[in-house]
């Protein structure tokens, strides 16, 4: 599958927005357009699940309300706050992110995504969020509940998808009107997916299954 018609990338905004409107999620990150809150937000949700991520979120902001805060804090300081989401190296990549903000951009938050890639524990995927969700600029990229459906609309006789193919059809559907609220409603779309039918990831060439964070070693380790 290359290309969609107009009416096909119509009809496929309409269903996603359509949902959105009646059954779209709240959390404080989707309520704030603050680069810096995003960029916190995007660290923390990186292989961590948004309800674990929530609390965190707000005592994180009560500690460090701002960049500089963040950046002028001992990285002590920083992996204390952070216990409880474990990956504590995402913790020391953000505070050292931020002081490169300070340093090099003037404290601000780049909007380039190409900026952003080059800072420490951001890759394509978070480079693109932060950009799009802080500054509303239409990027392509895609996360689990993303991938989930698309292949659910797209590829549900597919046994087999590589996320080429997903990422083609994501450029192509971008909702250029307002893309952080079409991203959102994306992930919240593929969020009430996955709990009414059989996970649609286990198509994507890149599935893997994570293993539970209570109990584990991540969890020993934050």
């Amino acid at each position: 599958m290359n290309s969609l018609s107009l009416k096909e990338i119509q009809g496929f905004q309409s269903a996603i927005l359509d949902f959105y409107n009646l059954e779209s999620r709240t959390f404080p990150w989707r309520e704030t357009r603050n680069p810096y809150s995003i960029m916190v937000s995007e660290f923390m949700l990186q292989q961590t699940q948004t309800n674990r991520v929530l609390t965190k979120y707000l005592e994180w902001h009560e500690r460090f309300p701002t960049l500089e805060s963040l950046a002028t804090a001992s990285l002590s300081d920083v992996l204390s706050q952070w216990v409880g989401l474990g990956y504590n190296r995402r913790a020391r990549f953000l505070h050292e992110s931020a002081k490169l903000i300070i340093q090099d951009y003037a404290g601000i938050v780049p909007e380039d995504p190409d900026v952003l890639d080059s800072l420490p524990g951001i890759g394509p995927y978070t480079a693109r969020a932060i950009s799009t969700f802080a500054y509303g600029i239409p990027h392509t990229f895609i996360e689990t509940n993303i991938r989930s459906v698309f292949i659910f609309f797209f590829f549900s006789d597919v046994p087999s998808v590589d996320d080429k193919e997903i990422l083609s059809l994501i450029e192509q559907t971008v909702y250029l009107e307002d893309p952080r609220t079409w991203y959102y409603a994306l992930m919240d779309y593929g969020s009430v997916l996955k709990k009414k039918i059989n996970n649609p990831n286990r198509k994507s060439k890149h599935y893997t299954k994570q293993s539970k964070f209570e109990g584990s070693l991540r969890q020993a380790r934050g």
